[in-house]
């Protein structure tokens, strides 16, 4: 979340700021809120005062009825701390509660809009391929192959699951462990994450893992949840903890599965393995100090640049308009493939996504750094996605699908799958 110093002391730039990402939040209330905790405070620390003196009072000598009145004080001024503390907690719950619905601000140069067509294209990488036949999508010529199977899937998973079979399934192990080796040349540890998380550290990350415009699969009656991505558990391994300034970076890459309710979503953009309640994906993660942030975060970007031009997949890099980069996000990077089969002759669909949160999530989680002027600060967190296997395999059947309904095997995948292309059957 925000600092509440901040917002109060930039109340209009913050207002601007939910104005732009389309959000509504009451920043009055906030403000209103944060004033009456630290008036309630200021009061109880007063009482406290007096109750101390009174008590200081009480052990000199004294005539029975002064000692009677110090007495009677005394519990008046317990009653009256007790009454102002319980007044005081339910002040810091709604204003914790209305506070956490602020959004991070939004980086100056991010492109103010709503939609996909307001983002601010800044890159292309590749060449859009062109067929000599009418290319098909990913669901026609994987069901040709025996590749994935949508129907058994939901017959006994329901909609948006898919099994994977034959070469899919070693294309989808060769893409995660060529995005791995990548990451890990750039310095990232690997892990294997969990796929369940405590709600206090999905909160903490940003998600909200209840109400109906949730995207998260809650785990009835444990307050645990399926992640969404593995931003939650990378986000939320250091959780509590203060680190000196030498051990920044960290860099950190988890594999895992992402569970997504998808409510909503709908339109041929979203069939086949665009859209699924359940793939897996290489996530990055950064935790840093505050003046290193950009750099790392273009240096994520670089390296979903690097893992998408290794397998000639044709690409654009969009700076994210305010609309759409969420509560956490200060600024927000897509990665967007070229799909031949998408909509009616081709067109971008998002692969990867990188965020630079600043402090918002640390501050959250209670992660800090202790400063050179010894002063313990918020790290700054990072992420990004090497690769989203669902979306990848979309980009490589699509863009390497030859006219008999093979599908050539990107060159630098070939010596992890062991075969260079999936022949038609």
């Amino acid at each position: 979340m925000l600092d509440l110093k901040y917002i109060k002391e930039n109340a209009d730039a913050v207002k601007k700021n939910v104005a732009d990402r389309f959000m509504n939040v009451d920043v009055d209330l906030v403000i209103e809120l944060y004033d009456k905790r630290n008036s309630l405070i200021t009061q109880i620390d007063d009482l406290r005062q007096k109750r101390n003196e009174n008590a200081k009072k009480m052990k000199g000598p004294m005539e029975k009825d002064e000692r009677q009145k110090l007495i009677d004080e005394g519990k008046q001024l317990k009653e009256d701390i007790a009454s102002i503390e319980s007044e005081l907690n339910s002040v810091e719950s709604n204003l914790k509660s209305e506070a956490s619905k602020v959004p991070n601000m939004a980086h100056p140069d991010a492109p103010v809009g709503k939609e996909d067509k307001d983002n601010l294209e800044i890159k292309r990488s590749g060449t859009v391929p062109e067929f000599s036949f009418k290319p098909k999508d990913h669901i026609e010529l994987a069901t040709a192959l025996d590749l994935i199977d949508f129907d058994t899937a939901a017959k006994v998973s329901g909609p948006k699951f898919y099994y994977l079979k034959n070469e899919a399934v070693i294309l989808e192990m060769a893409l995660t462990r060529y995005a791995v080796d990548v990451v890990m040349k750039h310095g990232f540890t690997p892990t294997i994450t969990p796929d369940v998380a405590k709600e206090e550290i999905l909160e903490g990350i940003g998600f909200n893992p209840r109400g109906a415009e949730s995207n998260i699969y809650t785990v009835q009656d444990t307050g645990t949840c399926l992640v969404g991505t593995a931003e939650i558990t990378l986000g939320g391994y250091h959780s509590d903890k203060i680190f000196s300034k030498e051990e920044l970076p960290i860099k950190m890459a988890g594999i895992s599965h992402c569970f997504r309710r998808e409510a909503g979503a709908a339109g041929q953009y979203s069939k086949g393995l665009y859209r699924v309640h359940q793939f897996s994906k290489v996530e990055m993660f950064i935790f840093c100090k505050p003046e290193d942030a950009d750099d790392f975060h273009e240096e994520i970007r670089s390296i979903e640049e690097e893992i998408f031009s290794g397998l000639d997949v044709p690409f654009r890099v969009v700076d994210t308009c305010t609309g759409d980069l969420g509560a956490p996000a200060y600024r927000k990077y897509d990665l967007e493939a070229w799909m031949p089969g998408r909509g009616d002759s081709g067109d971008w669909g998002e692969i990867t996504s990188t965020s630079n949160c600043t402090d918002y999530q640390a501050r959250r989680l209670g992660i800090r750094f202790k400063d050179d002027d010894g002063k313990n600060k918020h790290v700054y967190m990072l992420n990004g996605t090497a690769i989203a296997l669902s979306r990848g395999l979309i980009a490589i059947i699509e863009n390497f699908q030859t006219e008999d309904g093979s599908i050539r095997i990107p060159e630098k995948l070939v010596p992890y799958t062991g075969f260079d292309i999936i022949k038609s059957k």
